[in-house]
């Protein structure tokens, strides 16, 4: 039983490596780690109540268990990803949470907080994956560079974070789910020495939250 334990482990850690479609690099990804993970855990509870034959269906359920609590904010992701692909944001995953960033030379003119119109679509598409994976909530972010003071950058970052979560809202999903703040020229990204520095430091930035678990 021990032995057969250890090989189950084995072949489920060994499945749970993946390769990046978008990076190629081959990695373990929330969902196989949670497939491993509850495939293991279950054969284990499965061993003391019924032996192999327990364990073997303790697997099974520890598997559909883990993939359903790791896989959740994976597939989201991949979804927006491939709805993002060549529009300028960066989909990015911080922990269990997804992370968006999305640079002002896409949403906003300088000085403003009226979205262009030309970035309709993309958040049109955040909409539509937001809709369909409606266990999470959206925390929409402003943020400026550090060029002027607080009295001028932070209301202005307000104003845009409210305008991205106020579309959001209009496109379909659910206000209760969504908040805005702005954040001024707080956690810069880059340096605010250089234009370029300053011009990737000017960006909203939306955390979609893992409540799925």
């Amino acid at each position: 039983m021990k032995k057969f334990l250890m090989i189950l482990m084995s072949v489920c850690l060994l499945s749970a490596c993946a390769t990046d479609p978008y990076t190629g690099e081959s990695k373990v990804s929330k969902t196989a780690w949670g497939v491993g993970i509850g495939t293991a855990v279950g054969a284990g509870v499965g061993a003391l109540v019924g032996g192999e034959k327990g364990a073997l269906i303790g697997a099974g359920v520890g598997a559909a268990t883990g993939a359903a609590t790791g896989g959740y904010m994976d597939i989201q992701a991949r979804k927006l990803r491939q709805e993002l692909q060549g529009t300028g944001v960066q989909v990015a995953r911080d922990g269990e949470n997804i992370r968006l960033i999305m640079p002002n030379a896409i949403t906003f003119n300088t000085n403003e907080a009226i979205i262009k119109t030309s970035a309709n679509p993309v958040l049109d598409s955040v909409a539509k994956v937001a809709k369909e994976y409606n266990k999470t909530s959206l925390q929409v972010l402003g943020y400026t560079d550090s060029t002027g003071n607080d009295a001028i950058n932070i209301p202005l970052s307000q104003r845009r974070a409210a305008a991205v979560a106020q579309y959001l809202g209009l496109r379909g999903v659910a206000s209760t789910r969504i908040t805005a703040a702005g954040m001024g020229a707080q956690n810069p990204i880059a340096s605010n020495a250089t234009a370029e520095g300053r011009e990737q430091n000017r960006r909203v930035e939306i955390y979609l939250i893992n409540n799925a678990k």
